[in-house]
């Protein structure tokens, strides 16, 4: 069974792993690690494989099993703790994900009414720089492979149409949450396949933002936030078998 090409998963009894090895790599290790801790295979307590036993494991780069751990924390099944490794805390997945100093319900109940305002506001404010850059990081978007690329992109794109609003409040809040939208994002991406339909979302949000239309861009922005909170609803379903 190559992880890659396929979602079924291996019995528990199956010891030996075999290599990931295409683009969707961080998405199938996540996989593993999160069917080995749901069937009691690395349970509640117990410590995980350094990043390196681990990359060795399944023969994929450390940055990618970097970026399998962090979901899982996200999804509340780990914690890393810094000079001590990744433990095991939970069985099952939280009903709500833990995205740095925020929680996905916290961002759920705020989003709407800090970008949704911002969207409008840029719309009528945005200088013709602050629409140069949200182009840029669109096409970016669209040309890049790495995960922590885009989803460092995705962070910026709500910041600079916070920015362009004029208001210095949503500019500060959204700057905040920054790193927590990067989370989010990056769990997303590996979960719900997020990818595609989130950048033809931005670039709905950029063209109503480009033609002048505030009513346009925050229902754009509305539309879209609804839908990051449909995907995260989904996350608490059981992997498919």
């Amino acid at each position: 069974m190559n992880l890659s090409d396929s979602r079924t998963r291996r019995q528990p009894e199956a010891a030996e792993r075999r290599p990931v090895v295409r683009v969707g790599a961080a998405e199938a290790v996540l996989a593993e690690l999160r069917g080995d801790i749901e069937a009691g295979l690395a349970p509640v307590g117990s410590k995980l494989p350094s990043e390196a036993a681990l990359a060795s494991r399944y023969e994929v780069s450390r940055s990618v099993v970097r970026e399998a751990l962090r979901s899982c924390a996200a999804l509340g099944l780990t914690e890393t703790h810094t000079g001590k490794g990744t433990f095991v805390v939970s069985a099952r997945v939280s009903g709500d994900l833990v995205l740095g100093r925020y929680s996905a319900r916290d961002l759920t109940e705020a989003r709407p009414h800090i970008e949704v305002p911002a969207a409008g506001l840029a719309a009528g404010r945005r200088s013709e720089d602050d629409l140069a850059t949200l182009r840029g990081i669109i096409a970016e978007s669209a040309l890049e492979d790495d995960p922590a690329a885009r989803v460092a992109l995705d962070a910026a794109f709500h910041s600079t149409i916070a920015t362009a609003s004029g208001n210095r409040v949503f500019e500060d809040v959204l700057a905040d949450l920054r790193e927590a939208l990067a989370h989010q994002s990056e769990t997303l991406n590996l979960l719900a396949d997020r990818q595609a339909a989130s950048d033809h979302e931005h670039r709905e949000i950029l063209d109503a933002i480009e033609a002048g239309s505030p009513e346009r861009a925050s229902a754009a922005m509305a539309r879209h936030l609804a839908a990051v909170d449909d995907a995260v609803e989904r996350l608490g379903a059981p992997p498919l078998m």
